[in-house]
């Protein structure tokens, strides 16, 4: 098991080793997945890396190329075509640990799903153009 960089303060780094039990859904070298213990729905559930980062932009590729494809199995797994697949926004969404997680939150109806508080935005075609430029400028 591919247990590198990780830190002594961190529960999901505990849970990776094995110091806080967990519900495992499933683990590769470099992620593991288990139950999420305040579901928003049945089989709500967190993947995460192997690997200590507090932001995705953080992590090595090889963590990065593991992670999604965990995610799908997971996800089809559920036996439920909906779900949401949501990497951690912080405080601002009761997401409160420092560790790279992603999300995968199935669907039961078409009725229950995600409200994001967020105010959605309505920028012009130029801001677009603008944002757009400054991105593929730092690519």
């Amino acid at each position: 098991m591919a247990t590198t960089h990780l830190t002594d303060d961190c529960i999901f780094c505990k849970i990776i080793r094995g110091e806080i039990p967990s519900h495992k859904v499933a683990e590769t070298d470099k992620s593991y997945c288990f139950l999420d213990i305040n579901p928003l729905s049945e089989g709500h559930a967190l993947v995460i890396p192997k690997y200590h980062a507090q932001f995705f932009h953080e992590l090595p590729d090889d963590h990065l190329a593991d992670l999604l494809p965990l995610a799908k199995k997971v996800a089809v797994a559920s036996g439920l075509d909906q779900y949401n697949l949501l990497q951690n926004n912080g405080a601002m969404a009761h997401q409160v640990v420092p560790h790279v997680h992603f999300h995968i939150i199935p669907k039961p109806s078409q009725e229950q799903g995600l409200k994001i508080g967020w105010p959605q935005q309505q920028p012009s075609q130029d801001d677009l153009k603008k944002t757009l430029g400054r991105i593929k400028e730092k690519l």
